[in-house]
């Protein structure tokens, strides 16, 4: 049995040996000198890049600047769009929040397309470049439909509120999901473009790395916090036409931002399509069913080389879980006899069965993220319509209720430089971990901070619903004497909860993930937002079904005051509770790549 394998080990070593060419050993020994990079990236003409001159925070500037302003474009209208749609296209409420939460959903299920463009075929930079042009368009046709009055209703007479048009609703809806693909296509790359800029292979640059997510995600949400302030009070005061116009003009700056930083980037080469990798594991596997694998993984089939087969990517150690898709690694006689190992629908290497591996050991983290999502959706839906029912009077000043995921966005700008520059050197001391937490530890205290945001919402409500009905208001669709800031500690909450949450995604799908499969994993992180909106949706039409039978008003009318929106939000923290235990135990599971 022992000499069969020696010379199967044999054989294996002559037929799978691959040279070099020159110039990749040329390359090869101007980046073990440190002159160039060690991850394989290149500059924008593909040639190997010099590491003193580019990346890190020398280009980081210009994609966080891109990223702050394509962000306060989409908050410019997200924000404010269920109101929007209720004041001026005269939708009810029920059907406003769908509407806003379906395209929700869709600006972060849209991130599949961008991705596969990216991994396959395009790479990053010129994905970026194509779907921000898109995304123009597509802010500048919504500013025409708010602007021309042709394409929306006439304002409303008393209570006669005249609906829109098929024709005014297929101008507005154009407008708006034309901006989900183009945000789409946007959202998967830059914070992977981002990343990129930084040698995975220096240990000095991947811990600049982990900074750089933080900050990224502060970039993100200055963006927010112009958006829910300045551009909400704008729309509200000044027009919906110059409200819808700024955010454009912003789209625009992000798009200049974005291409003055090119001589500074580095560029990682598309790796070919992620999607057809995986399918010729899954093919390969399945025509081997019968074939055992070998106890010594050594003996699968693997580049003999330190460079995987795969462009673009670090070779991938085996791991012996899902062994049953090795099966796509394993060498038949009649490729040993023959020496043809080419065919990548019959035979597979090492490195692209554990790009799938990967992508399944992934799925459950993944899934946890959706109820956490359908959380986030309340803040531009249920938290604003709480908020259309109270107090929104501060002294003279009277506060639009959209503005109050300003605290939600205040809450990440405090805590981003918190967390980075006070708790992680703290944490680092106790765990010794280079980020001071890990990824799944990260995103757990998120989900519990989850829990208590939809519980302060709970109660909150129920204060509401009882001065409602101490006065005699509950029949009346008025606003509620109780002041609109007892918002604040639900928005702190949220804002606290993404820190963790959604920062601790962008780590985990970004580090977690294959090289060549990075735009992908961070549109499956998005993914993630995208079911969350579906979900919302999908309770709030169960919610409403359930609720209205037999003539009752339900726990949601367009008269809040008789409705019960404290018993929505205990659902949803509920939810969020069920969820995080099932994270934990998933989390505990988990097992790290094992990258070259």
């Amino acid at each position: 049995m022992g000499s069969e394998e020696e010379e199967r080990r044999s054989l294996l070593e002559q037929g799978l040996v691959v040279t070099q060419n020159e110039t990749t050993t040329a390359t090869a020994t101007a980046t073990a000198t440190g002159l160039y990079t060690g991850d394989g990236s290149t500059d924008v003409n593909g040639k190997p890049i010099l590491k003193d001159n580019t990346g890190t925070w020398k280009a980081c500037p210009f994609i966080l600047g891109n990223e702050c302003c394509e962000r306060l474009a989409y908050y410019g209208i997200s924000t404010n769009l269920v109101t929007y749609l209720t004041t001026k296209l005269h939708q009810g409420n029920v059907s406003a929040a769908k509407s806003v939460t379906t395209w929700s959903g869709t600006c972060y299920l849209t991130p599949l397309i961008g991705a596969v463009l990216a991994d396959a075929y395009w790479g990053r930079y010129w994905t970026i470049a194509a779907f921000s042009t898109i995304y123009f368009i597509g802010m500048c046709t919504l500013t025409l439909s708010a602007s021309v009055p042709a394409f929306k209703p006439p304002e409303c007479v008393g209570d006669v509120c005249p609906t829109a048009s098929p024709a005014q609703y297929a101008v507005f809806f154009f407008g708006l999901y034309l901006i989900a693909l183009g945000t789409g296509g946007i959202k998967p790359c830059v914070s992977s473009f981002g990343a990129d800029q930084f040698d995975d292979t220096d240990p000095k640059e991947r811990v600049k790395k982990g900074s750089f997510f933080n900050w990224f995600y502060f970039s993100i949400n200055i963006g927010a916090f112009v958006s829910s302030s300045l551009i909400v009070w704008t729309q509200d005061n000044l027009g919906w036409g110059l409200g819808f116009g700024i955010p454009a003009f912003f789209m625009g700056i992000a798009i200049i931002s974005f291409f003055s930083g090119t001589p500074l980037y580095r560029f990682q080469r598309p790796g070919g399509s992620p999607l057809t990798r995986m399918c010729q594991v899954l093919v390969a596997s399945f025509r081997k069913w019968n074939l055992e694998v070998p106890s010594d993984s050594s003996l699968l089939h693997e580049n003999q080389d330190k460079i995987s087969a795969i462009q673009g990517s670090r070779k991938l150690g085996h791991t012996n879980e899902l062994t049953c898709l090795d099966r796509a690694a394993v060498i038949s006689e009649k490729e040993l006899k023959t020496g043809d190992l080419s065919d990548s629908w019959r035979l597979c290497t090492v490195t692209q069965v554990e790009e799938l591996k990967i992508l399944i050991r992934m799925f459950p983290i993944w899934a946890t993220g959706i109820v956490f999502s359908a959380v986030y959706a309340q803040m531009s839906t249920m938290f604003v319509e709480q908020g259309t029912m109270m107090d929104t009077t501060v002294g003279s000043f009277t506060i639009p209720p959209a503005s109050l995921s300003t605290f939600d966005v205040l809450s990440v700008i405090f805590w981003v430089p918190v967390y980075d520059k006070i708790i992680v050197p703290i944490a680092r001391k106790f765990t010794g971990k280079e980020r001071g937490f890990s990824e799944l530890q990260r995103m757990g205290i998120g989900l519990f901070l989850s829990v208590l945001c939809m519980s302060a919402a709970a109660l909150l409500e129920i204060r509401r619903l009882q001065i409602a009905e101490e006065l005699g208001l509950t029949e009346r669709s008025v606003a509620v004497p109780l002041s609109i800031l007892w918002q604040i500690p639900q928005y702190t909450l949220l804002g606290a909860a993404e820190i963790f949450t959604f920062i601790g995604q962008l780590e985990f799908f970004y580090d977690q993930s294959p090289d060549a499969m990075r735009s992908l994993c961070s549109a499956f992180s998005l993914f993630t937002t995208s079911l969350g909106s579906y979900l919302s949706a999908f309770i709030l039409t169960v919610v409403t079904y359930f609720t209205t039978r037999n003539g009752k008003k339900g726990w949601i009318p367009d008269n809040l005051n008789e409705g019960h929106l404290d018993k929505y939000f205990w659902v949803l923290a509920g939810l969020s509770l069920g969820n995080l235990l099932i994270y934990v135990v998933c989390a505990m599971k988990y097992k790290q790549k094992r990258a070259s």
